[in-house]
């Protein structure tokens, strides 16, 4: 894994220069060990197939990102979401920790359930448990699964205003309506790469 990480650092200017990277991280717990999650940016999909055809006409990107790092990859798995447009990408006050929620919902999609699922989430905010950094639901991969990315100082704070917004009735009032809606989730604490454009 560190080497992996040594590399892509070391590399990743070949990969950003042809669209833009919004964040970087590795699992600390709750997945899978020694994997890391990445956010790339794409206007729409014209925007990544011409990414992708240039990366693959890039001798350089291939023969000093890609190749040096396959032996190292063992498993890779891709989704295309999009920004809930209720949704900006937010920007962290501090370096800290991030937690990537996923939401499997119910099928039927957010005309079921994002009005509700929006509420849990304005709630959270509201109250200044975490910062919100974005709500992504899956466009391509698993359907009615949202992916929800917060912002905390460390691993304690995150804990702690977890705890408190289960005290708080206006969160567990709105957590009640949306849950409904819920079939599994998933929570994993990311900590950023010296890269990563949000830390």
């Amino acid at each position: 894994m560190n080497e992996f990480l040594e590399n892509i650092k070391n590399k990743i200017h070949l990969r950003t220069a042809h669209s833009e990277l919004v964040g970087y991280w590795s699992v600390d717990f709750g997945g899978r060990m020694n994997t890391v999650f990445h956010i790339w940016k794409y206007d729409n999909f014209a925007h990544r197939t011409a990414v992708r055809k240039a990366l693959a006409e890039d001798k350089e990107w291939q023969e000093q990102f890609l190749l040096p790092n396959l032996p190292l990859i063992d498993k890779q798995e891709s989704e295309i979401t999009y920004l809930v447009p209720w949704c900006k990408i937010g920007k962290p006050p501090n370096k800290g920790v991030y937690e990537l929620i996923t939401f499997q919902m119910k099928p039927g999609g957010p005309a079921l359930w994002g009005h509700t699922f929006q509420g849990a989430i304005h709630t959270h905010i509201n109250r200044g448990y975490a910062t919100l950094i974005g709500v992504f639901n899956t466009e391509y991969g698993a359907l009615n699964r949202v992916h929800v990315l917060w912002w905390n100082k460390d691993a304690d704070s995150r804990a702690a205003g977890r705890h408190r917004s289960h005290e708080d009735p206006r969160v567990v009032a709105a957590v009640r309506e949306s849950v409904q809606y819920l079939e599994t989730q998933e929570n994993i604490l990311l900590i950023p790469t010296s890269f990563s454009p949000l830390e």
